[in-house]
Formats: structure tokens, sequence, C-alpha cells
């Protein structure tokens, strides 16, 4: 066999094993035209493997439209519906981001004090504690491990703050403060723990009090169990044949629309109570966000070149990770039809 035909056969053999690891249906969702209309789109939620869907696009002028395909509960067969109460996970960094801004606005905070100036118990129990600075949490760059890194951690979540804390005490860093950057839950956990110190009460009682009560936002909760457990929209995790809502795992709750809100008046500085607490923030947080928990996967953006805020939520995950992939192919073909219809 000469060389030349040698090498073609293993061409062909590495193309075989290429396509093998190929991940199809993110292929298959990535490749078809893009409809006109978003609820075209929207209406392929089944094809990409979601049992629901619900997208609110907020536009210039406060034009408001949802859209929806699939079900709120797949067992009773209740369609989606667009004011369910949703668990939107990582997205609630955000409000507590703006917390953090105001709290430092009006001197109650400093961004430059370390977590064992406000956490002086942590000493010795989280490697650092006295050279990570409040702004290395927010942004997280404190080198601490992440909770629900944990091995099976999503087997069995905790359902309080100090039993996640407890899986990363006395573990060593993963870098040292501010020369990494790792995403973090626990971060946020801290700067909840150092928000409650400082207040006295409870950080989501001040994100009510400083963010949602001037918006005039009333559908955005801190717990499941603040909700009537009818409202919120089922969650589903592929190959598990439960509903997953009411599920504790520490997530705030919004509707599509006071999330929408939220966002738009997070880009548009309205959050703000002036410049200088917009700047603080600015310096620490970023302005869009996502959100992924068993059950439950959100994308929260504000897309300058069409004026227009696009909240997703879809409410079904899987082992391999292809749902949320999917749910991003999604999420861009919306935002191509929304700049094609501009």
């Amino acid at each position: 066999m000469t060389k030349k035909r040698i090498i073609r056969i293993l061409l062909f053999v590495g193309t075989l094993i290429s396509l093998y690891f190929v991940p199809w249906p993110i292929v298959t969702a990535w490749i078809p035209p893009i409809p006109n209309t978003v609820q075209e789109q929207v209406d392929k939620a089944a094809d990409y493997g979601f049992d629901g869907i619900v997208v609110y696009v907020n536009k210039k002028g406060n034009q408001s439209a949802f859209f929806t395909s699939g079900y709120k509960n797949r067992e009773n067969k209740i369609p989606a519906d667009p004011n369910s109460l949703f668990k939107i996970a990582s997205v609630g960094k955000l409000y507590n981001a703006v917390a953090v801004a105001k709290l430092v606005r009006n001197g109650k905070l400093s961004l430059d004090k370390s977590l064992s100036d406000y956490l002086p118990e942590l000493k010795g129990r989280i490697e650092y504690a006295e050279k990570i600075t409040l702004r290395m949490l927010v942004q997280h760059r404190s080198g601490i491990p992440n909770y629900t890194d944990t091995f099976m951690y999503w087997a069995a979540p905790k359902e309080t703050a100090d039993e996640n804390l407890a899986l990363v005490l006395d573990l060593p860093a993963n870098f040292k403060p501010g020369e990494g950057y790792e995403y973090s839950n626990t971060n946020y956990l801290l700067l909840d723990r150092i928000m409650q110190r400082v207040l006295g009460y409870s950080t989501f009682r001040y994100i009510q009090e400083e963010i949602l009560n001037p918006l005039n936002l009333k559908h955005t909760f801190g717990s499941i169990q603040d909700v009537n457990i009818d409202d919120v929209m089922s969650g589903y995790y592929v190959g598990y044949d439960s509903d997953l809502k009411s599920n504790n795992v520490g997530s705030m709750l919004a509707t599509a629309e006071d999330l929408g809100l939220f966002i738009r008046a997070l880009n548009e500085g309205t959050v703000f109570n002036d410049k200088e607490e917009q700047e603080i923030y600015s310096s620490i947080y970023e302005y869009g966000h996502t959100g992924l928990i068993p059950g439950y996967q959100t994308i929260a953006k504000y897309h300058k070149e069409i004026d227009a805020v696009v909240i997703q939520f879809t409410n079904t995950v899987d082992f391999e990770g292809y749902n949320w992939n999917l749910s991003e192919v999604m999420y861009n073909r919306i935002v191509k039809i929304l700049k094609k219809q501009k």
C-alpha cells in the first residue's frame, strides 16, 4: 500500500471519528433558514427538546410583546403562560451587584475592604480571606471554590447558605486573589451574607425597597417559599420524570416582563440614584446575564443596536448540556429576526 493511500485512509477514518462527535442536535437547529417572525421560531421549541418556552421582547418606547409555545406544566397539558414565575438562577446576581453598588455609594460598604474585615470568622477557613476584597467577590476574581462544583451537587442540592458554605470551607483556593477569573456562586453567597450583616436584615428586603419598589416590579420574589407554587412554570430534567418547580435551590423568581423591565432600567441607568452609583456598578459588573439550574434556563440581555431587551425562559435541561447550547441557538435566532425586522 502506498504512502499516499495510507494518508487517505487515515484522513477518512479521522473524518468518520470527528463526525461521530459532532453535536448533531445543535447543528440541525442552527442550519435551517431563519423564520420571518419570532413566533415561528418559538414554535420550534419542541424540536429543540424544550417542554415550554416564554420569550419577552421590550422595544424602544416600552412596546412589549410575549411569545410562547409548549407547556407551563406538561403533566396537566397547561400551555406556557407568559405571566408565569420562573426561577432565574444566576441572573439574580445582577440585582445583588446593583445592591452592592448602592451600598458602596452610601458608604455602608467598601469595595476595597477584605472578606475577613466583614466576616472575621472566616479567617483561616477561607484561604486568603484577608486579601480577598469585595470587588474581587463581585467580579469572580477571589479564587474561592464554587460550591455547586462539588461532586454530585445537583443530585441533592443544599437548601441553606450555611450548608452550601460548609462545602468549601478549609479548601485551598483555586488561585491567588485577583490573579485569575473563575465563576463561583460562593462569591455571591458571601456577598449576600456581608450585606445582611451590614444592613441588619435580608438582602432581598433591601433589593425590594431600593430596586423593585421604585421600578414598580411586583412580580419578582426572593424564594420559592414566597410565592404561590401554582404560579411557577414547571421545570424538567431529561431522564427525570418529576417536576422540579418546588425544589428550593435559593433562586430568585420573576416573570419575564418584570425581569425585562429591570434589564432595561439597568441598561438605561434608571435603576441608579445618580451617575456616581451607576459608575460604581459599571466598574464591577455586567449589564446582562444568563442563568442555569436543573429545570430552568434564562437568557436576559439588552441589545443596544436594536434598542430591545430580550428575555428567554426555557424549562428543560439535560445531562449532556445540549439544551443549554440549543437555548442559545434559539435566542440568537430570535435576535436575528428582530434585527431583520428593524
